[in-house]
Order: structure tokens, then sequence, then C-alpha cells
């Protein structure tokens, strides 16, 4: 193991033990239990072992619902047991395991399994084929091309995946341009920029998405904000954050003059039955997530008719099974179990009735916890950001629900850390996206920086006054 992450490893088994070793009063939460404080050590782990990652984040996970299933739940070991009696606040094991078959994580499995089908039927590449004709050659409309093509994958597939694939299409643009030419740098970023944005378009865009959701449905008595919802306020934000982004690039990285591009996309749409097949499904998937309120099911359910189809059709096999990002979905269970630890304990009731939040200024929260969330995912995951942010602004937005409510309530505070998290672009650390385009060599880490911390900002503007603008509108509710 390298010295930098035995260092993290030290450091993050240093502050949890501490954590669970100090007398419970030290904390100054009123009425905490033994239990309580168990939780929030195996919370101090986590956050630290996913800030440090001494191993990858999915481990930390599983074994934080490992060691929450021996040392707190119902099912804990005897040796933990306080004086050998069962506390009254202990989880129930079930409700931990249930984590991970959460209808949360469904929905984004169900999305994994959309896009699996789409790349292996190239529903994908046919698609981005035609969609990418009407921008002609002039440079600066075939970056908007590129642009609108991914941000629209993005929000329905991986992030990394539609990266992946732009990048593909778009290397042997980039090999045509001026080498001395600023062009192709803001080309190249142009992708990173738009599948990062481009997943905040709906609630299976991105995983902090579905974290947001998750807990939205849980706080706001399972009614939570639908797919329709999701994307009547947030497709706007992204498209206007991408035509900015969009002038932003070739402003800084002009083409130069009488330059024109080429876009050669191979494949043309497969005709065979079973991908004829995943074309309608992926279209009545959409359809069935965007009417919702019309049909009567919900997005959680919608999101496995996909899989039931494939599967009994053979579109899906267990080849196809293997490739769903696993490691994605227990990164997000995990982080879904401690917010069953903090909840099922009353830690959380403890938080809000000790922490005035009622007193706290409503946009010194909203600002803050955004500002944090994007340097926290600038250096770490965003998955894993979410992940520590969203469960404790949960809590404080319970607290302070009155001086929430003419904004949009604690969905527009959750929806925002979920967004914040997609605007960290700064450096190809910060996102899959980024670190793809990094790779190319077409950009300089200082080229990306500028681009991220402009995105950023703005971004951070346009979101929260469209959220606060959805609020006031009650579409929220």
């Amino acid at each position: 193991m390298e010295k930098k992450k035995i260092i993290g490893l030290v450091i993050s088994l240093a502050l949890s033990l501490f954590a669970w070793c100090i007398p419970t009063d030290w904390f100054g939460i009123a009425g905490m239990t033994v239990v309580e404080q168990r939780v929030i050590a195996l919370f101090i782990f986590a956050a630290a072992m996913w800030i440090t990652e001494p191993v990858p984040i999915w481990t930390t996970s599983v074994m934080v619902m490992v060691l929450m299933l021996l040392t707190t739940s119902d099912s804990m070991v005897t040796f933990f047991r306080p004086e050998g009696v069962l506390p009254e606040n202990a989880i129930s094991y079930k409700a931990i395991m249930a984590a991970f078959a959460d209808p949360t994580i469904m929905l984004f499995m169900g999305g994994f399994v959309l896009a699996i089908a789409a790349s292996k039927y190239k529903f994908d590449a046919a698609l981005a084929r035609v969609m990418m004709k009407p921008f002609g050659k002039k440079p600066r409309m075939v970056m908007l091309g590129f642009i609108l093509v991914t941000a629209i994958f993005s929000m329905f597939m991986s992030n990394t995946a539609t990266a992946a694939m732009m990048l593909a299409i778009l290397t042997p643009v980039l090999a045509k341009m001026p080498v001395d030419g600023r062009g192709r740098i803001g080309m190249a970023l142009s992708i990173p920029v738009a599948a990062n944005i481009g997943g905040i378009g709906t609630p299976i865009g991105t995983p902090p998405n579905t974290i947001a959701v998750k807990y939205m449905t849980d706080t706001m008595a399972g009614s939570g904000v639908d797919f329709m919802q999701w994307m009547i306020v947030m497709v706007p934000v992204m498209l206007i954050i991408l035509f900015v982004s969009w002038v932003f690039l070739f402003k800084m990285f002009p083409f130069r003059q009488g330059l024109t591009l080429e876009v050669n996309i191979e494949g043309e749409f497969d005709k065979s039955p079973k991908a004829k097949l995943v074309y309608v499904t992926f279209v009545a998937t959409i359809l069935l997530w965007l009417t919702g309120k019309w049909t009567g099911i919900n997005s959680f359910i919608v999101a496995l008719i996909p899989f039931a189809v494939f599967s009994v059709f053979g579109v899906f096999d267990k080849k196809d099974f293997a490739k769903v990002d696993w490691d994605v979905l227990w990164l997000v269970a995990g982080g879904f179990a401690l917010g069953v630890g903090l909840d099922k304990t009353g830690l959380a009731r403890h938080l809000v009735e000790t922490i005035p939040f009622s007193s706290w200024p409503v946009m010194a929260v909203l600002i803050g916890s955004g500002i944090l969330c994007i340097v926290m995912a600038t250096f770490m995951s965003h998955s894993a950001t979410a992940a520590i942010l969203v469960p404790i602004l949960a809590a404080v937005g319970m607290g302070m629900q009155e001086q929430l409510a003419p904004l949009g309530g604690v969905a527009m505070l959750l929806i925002a850390v979920a967004v914040s998290s997609s605007l960290a672009m700064s450096l190809p650390i910060s996102t899959p996206p980024n670190a793809l385009a990094y790779a190319k060599g077409f950009i300089k880490t200082g080229d990306m920086a500028k681009v991220g911390v402009f995105v950023g900002i703005f971004g951070l503007i346009v979101a929260y006054a469209g959220l606060i603008l959805a609020g006031k509108l009650g579409l929220f509710n």
C-alpha cells in the first residue's frame, strides 16, 4: 500500500476511534445515546475514507454497512451491547440491508440498463450522428452541437460513458485542427463541461441527483419531487449554463478565421428486431418517467420496466448485467445506510433539537452549503461528497422548514447540493469526464481550471436563482 494511502487509513481510523471512545456528553447533544455516538463515529470514518481514498470508495461503503450491522443494529455482536442489553434505539438490521434495494437504487440501475442496451445496439452513436448533422461545419456551431448532444446523452447515461463516446467522435476532428490554434482547446473542454452539466437535467443523470431524490422522498412524507418536476426546473437551468459556457469557450479559445470542420460519425440505426425493441423501450421509458402524474406509475417502478423487457426478450444477458456500475450502486447504498442510522437512532432529531437551525440565515445556509459542496467535490468523488453532505443537510432542512418553505422547502436545499457537486470541474481529478478529456493531451490544467471556476460560479448563481424561482412558484409542492 502506498504511503499516502496508509496515512489516509490511519487518519480515518484515529478520528473515528476518537469519536467512538470519548464520553457522549462531549458532543453537547442532549439525550444522545451510545448507538447514536457509534453512528457519528462511523459517519466520520466514512467521510474520512471517502476523502483520503486509501481504498476504493465503494469498498468504504461496504465496510460501513457491515460495521453498522455489527455495532448498531438489533443484530449487533453481544460484545457491543451496553451492559449486555440490546439498546432500545438499535437499528433494524433489515433497514440497513434494505439500503441496497432502496427504490432510488432501482431508479439509477434502470438508467444503467437503458444506457448499456443503447450502447450494445449502437443506438447512442447512430443518434449522435443524426443529432450532429444540423450543426454544419462552422467551428462554433460544431462546438455547440457537441455540447448539446453530450448534455442530452448525459441526462440519461453515465457522464463517464457519454464523455468517452463523444471524445472518441471528437478526436479525429481535433487532429485536423491547427496545432498552434486555441480553438481545439475549447473544443476538447466542451465535452467534459457538457457531460458534467448535462447530468443535472434528470434525477438519473448523476449519482448525487439520486441521493437527493432519496432524501427528498424521505423528508417530504413519501412524495418527493418526481421526474417531470425535476426536469421542468433543471433542464432550463442546464440549458442556460450550457449556452453561456459555449460562448465563454469560443471567446476564450477563438477559432481561426475561415476554418471549417467535418464531423464523420460512423454507424447507422440497427434494424434488427432486438434493436427496434431497445428503441421503443427507451422512448417509452422516458415518456413514462415524464407522465408519472397521469399514469400513476412512479419513476422507481418505471426504471424496472426496461430491465424486465430486455431480460425477457434476450436483449440483456448476464454479460450485460455484469456491465452495470455496481461500484456506484454500492457507494450510494452506503450513503443511504448512514442516513438510516441518522434517522432510526434518533440522531437526526436530536441534532435538529440541539442546534438552533431555525435561527440561521437561510441564504447563508444555502450559499454556504453550495460552496462547501463545490470545494469538496473538486478534490473527491461527486457521489461521495453528496453521500456525506445530503444526509446532514436533510437534517438541517428539517430544522428550518419554515424559513425554507417560501423558497421551495427542503427539496430546494437538497437539489441545490446535488447540482453543486456536478458544478465542480476545475481539475482533471474532479470528474472522470475531466480526466478523460485531459488524457487526450490537448488541454492544460490551467485552462481547465479557468473554465471550471467560471462554469462553477456562474452555474451556482443560475442554479440557485432557478431553484428559488421554482420554489416561489410552488413547483416543488
